[in-house]
């Protein structure tokens, strides 16, 4: 009996210990000795793993490292959106900073407004997505609503002035007019070389900042095609770059696509064939421009089966660039004769040559000398077999001074005043569908009406 009561006391001190334990199985123990017998109770616990709760855990578990993955990736993207937007906020902040009075019209402004608003719904469509408060969100908007008001304050403070501006535009339109009225000028049908001449330039009809909205692109062209094939005889093209290289080209279905910046193609040019001097034109659905390189080359990009062709002008110059741009040496032109290149040779003595190109064989077919300095002339384009060629006379004003006649072998000085929104510009050309000239001027696209003599 006394070997027996260290036993009971020790299984009664742990059955007192697990009596509290829930869920805990009873088991009876006993013990002996002699005739007497000790009966004793114990909690064990109860060994079953409980599997379905487990699997539910590991369940939920998953389903949180999925939602946190894909939250993850979310924010990541959120991240690389910001940035590039930030990126274009202090595009603008440098843009409004660096406006010049004399230069700015009433289209940046409203541009300004537009992307200003598209920012600021950006950054609220950002902040309800990911449902959180930062000093960050609350920056951007600070920011965005103090360009906003910089913006309007530079309007009005230079309202008056463009008001000056719009009157004295609206008087050369009614001089414009007069004459038109009088008889002296006159659109011809398109493809009609039934006049005597250029008599007058009218515009800019199109003020627009490039599809890249960055007037640093301030090299490139614009227009439409002078020959379009079926069913593309409203596609507008584009090209913008911050250096005189080309290596990409845009097009858009029509004008208001173009506007809208939604490229119906885009095509980048391959390393080898880049190009270079930004006076290439499109014409019968292929691109036409100088390759980079040495000596000057022609190079033909067939839209329409994405081929290209060389051709290496015989004599072309290097030395002899047009006066806005170092790298202009091949300037290619359309009219209603067709496809001609401008350019300049030694044994012209850098003065202005021009050649007539067969379209199918891509080879020059006849060249002309004319009397202009290609160094001294900002720019030049063919109509109806009329080489014009044109120098500033003032920064807001260029000046087609001369010309030159193919058919006839004569040579003219003019005075046809053109007006223009900076300085310098980086391509101009003629396109006998419409009758305009299309100039792309630091990163702007412009239009005119080209009006002849009767």
């Amino acid at each position: 009996m006394l070997l027996i009561s260290p036993l009971l006391i020790l299984l009664s001190g742990a059955a007192t210990a697990w009596q509290s334990m829930e869920g805990w199985e009873t088991a009876n123990v006993t013990a002996s000795e002699g005739q007497s017998q000790c009966v004793c109770s114990a909690y064990l616990p109860d060994t079953n793993l409980p599997v379905g709760r487990v699997e539910h855990m590991q369940q939920v578990s998953q389903e949180l490292m999925l939602e946190l993955n894909i939250q993850i990736t979310k924010m990541t993207g959120y991240k690389a959106k910001l940035e590039v937007f930030l990126g274009e906020l202090k595009n603008l902040t440098v843009r409004v900073a660096t406006l010049d009075h004399d230069q700015y019209i009433k289209l940046d402004f409203e541009l300004l407004r537009i992307e200003l608003r598209e920012f600021e719904a950006l950054v609220t469509q950002l902040k309800e997505t990911l449902n959180v408060t930062s000093p960050m969100f609350d920056s951007l908007h600070d920011e965005i609503r103090n360009m906003t008001l910089i913006v309007n304050q530079l309007e009005s403070y230079d309202k008056s002035n463009l008001e000056v501006i719009r009157i004295e535009f609206a008087k050369l339109q009614r001089k414009l007019e007069d004459c038109q009225t009088e008889g002296n000028i006159h659109r011809p049908n398109v493809g009609n070389c039934d006049h005597k001449g250029l008599a007058s330039v009218r515009g800019p009809m199109a003020i627009q900042v490039n599809a890249h909205l960055n007037p640093n692109f301030k090299y490139g062209g614009w227009g439409k095609d002078s020959k379009p094939v079926r069913g593309y005889e409203s596609m507008y093209w584009y090209g913008g770059y911050s250096t005189p290289s080309v290596y990409e080209f845009y097009l858009y279905s029509d004008y208001n696509k173009l506007l809208l910046r939604s490229s119906l193609t885009h095509h980048g040019l391959p390393q080898g064939y880049e190009g270079v001097g930004n006076d290439y034109i499109i014409h019968g659905n292929a691109v036409y421009y100088q390759t980079a390189g040495s000596p000057p080359r022609m190079t033909k990009l067939n839209l329409t089966d994405s081929s290209y062709s060389h051709r290496v002008l015989a004599k072309a110059s290097e030395r002899f660039p047009y006066m806005y741009s170092p790298r202009q040496l091949v300037d290619f032109s359309a009219d209603e004769k067709g496809l001609w290149v401008l350019y300049a040779t030694e044994e012209a003595k850098g003065k202005i040559v021009i050649a007539k190109l067969d379209e199918k064989s891509f080879g020059v077919e006849s060249v002309w000398t004319t009397g202009a300095f290609r160094p001294s002339t900002g720019n030049a384009f063919m109509a109806c077999g009329v080489m014009y060629a044109t120098r500033p006379r003032d920064v807001s004003t260029e000046e087609v001074f001369y010309s030159y006649d193919t058919n006839t072998g004569q040579e003219k000085y003019l005075r046809v005043p053109l007006h223009k929104f900076q300085e310098n510009f980086a391509n101009l050309h003629y396109n006998p569908v419409d009758q305009k000239l299309y100039m792309y001027s630091g990163g702007y696209y412009m239009s005119y009406d080209v009006h002849f003599h009767s």
